[in-house]
This record gives structure tokens, sequence and C-alpha cells, in this order.
């Protein structure tokens, strides 16, 4: 089965212009703020994992027509329903009609300020030597995934150059399924723009991204990999 991921649109043709919003613009509408409160306080209560609400977002089916915050609260309905934490009853009504569940941990209002400092570190202790160095020539997986995966499709099965080793970190591919952090090495890769995009793509332009070490091999044959000039 094709995993489909409504947030993966580099390199895609879509309709309609970017448009730039002003800087600094946080809000559109007032209900906005309470989208992105509920969302971190759900985040922390320990129901899921970070992964799996960025694979609950990326799979929304009207995904393209929502806005910013209607994207995050569409996808924290979809994990709260789940997980049985409200229901469709309850959504209707517009408050709580059963018993709550208990979820692992919950967010106090003043705990938030620490909480925020604190993050959700991601690294971990290697286990293994890094497979990969600096300077290094890899290509990506072209295999195309049948769940979330970091690695844009626009990515998969091209070349480029390990610039930045980042350390051992939970692999998000792995953790959006629900089978556990299984960290490896994260690789600071960079790609040249017309490996990615072919000839036509803008001289100097260059693209960096990140990769976890099983999306990655060594290149063996540069002429075999590279785009024509």
């Amino acid at each position: 089965m094709t995993y489909t991921s409504h947030a993966d649109l580099g390199g895609r043709q879509v309709e309609g212009a970017v448009l730039p919003e002003a800087e600094g613009e946080l809000w559109h509408a007032s209900w906005e703020p309470r989208a992105l409160a509920l969302t971190l306080a759900m985040g922390a209560a320990g129901a899921w994992n970070i992964d799996q609400s960025r694979a609950a977002r990326e799979t929304l089916p009207d995904y393209a027509g929502l806005g910013y915050y209607r994207v995050w609260l569409a996808g924290l309905q979809r994990l709260l329903e789940e997980r049985g934490l409200v229901s469709a009853d309850e959504l209707a009504a517009g408050h709580a009609l059963h018993p709550a569940l208990p979820v692992p941990r919950v967010l106090a209002a003043d705990q938030v300020a620490a909480a925020l400092a604190k993050g959700s570190p991601t690294e971990r202790v290697p286990s293994a030597p890094a497979r990969f160095a600096t300077g290094d020539r890899v290509i990506t997986s072209a295999r195309q995934p049948d769940h979330h995966s970091r690695l844009p499709g626009y990515a998969r099965g091209k070349p480029g150059t390990i610039e930045r080793v980042h350390g051992v970190h939970v692999f998000a591919d792995r953790n959006a399924q629900g089978l556990g952090e299984q960290p490896q090495w994260l690789y600071g890769v960079v790609f040249e723009g017309r490996d990615l995009w072919g000839p036509d793509a803008d001289p100097g332009l260059r693209v960096a991204l990140d990769a976890w070490e099983s999306t990655l091999d060594a290149v063996v044959d540069e002429t075999a990999t590279r785009s024509p000039a």
C-alpha cells in the first residue's frame, strides 16, 4: 500500500500561488492560540509521540484545503478519537459526555513555561560507531515507504554529500508507527540542485536535508548517480 503524505509537497505541481504573510503575524483568528494550547497540552499528556502527531496531520485527506492551525486541530481530533479520548457524540455536543480516560501525564498551567523551555530532546547515546563521516558521498533510499517518513519524496534515490554528523537521534519513521524510538545516526546531507531537479535547476542551487543512517547507502559508482549536466 502506498503511503500518501499530503505535507510532502516538494517538487510537486500544486495549484495556486504561494502568498507570503507579514513577518511576526502569529494569529489570524481568536481560536488559533487555543488550538495551539490544546495540541501542546495533549502532546505533553503522553498519549502519543511527536512523530505520530505529524503522521496524523500529514495524512488528513483535506490537508491542502486547511489553514495551518486547522491542520493542527484536525490532526488532534483524529488522535483523540483513535485513542478513545473523545467520542463523536462529544465532538457534536461540544463538551464532555462520558467519564474521561486516564492519560500518563497532565500539563498544569504553572508547568507550561518550564516544559516549553525544556523541549523534547531526541538525541540518544550511541550503541555503535557512525557508518559515514563528513565528506562521504551517499545515496538515499529510492524505496517508496508505506508509512510516515521524514525523507522527502523528491530526495529519494538521489546522491548527496555528508556535511554534518548530528549524533544518534530517535528514528522518526519507526517512532511514528509506535515501534519505539529505535535511535540511529543522523546526518546532514547536501544535494546539488541538478541531482534533485535535473539540468534545468538553478545554477549553484544546493539543498540540505537531515537523513537517518538506514535511509542512506555509500555511493559506489558516481557516474551512475549523477544527473547529466
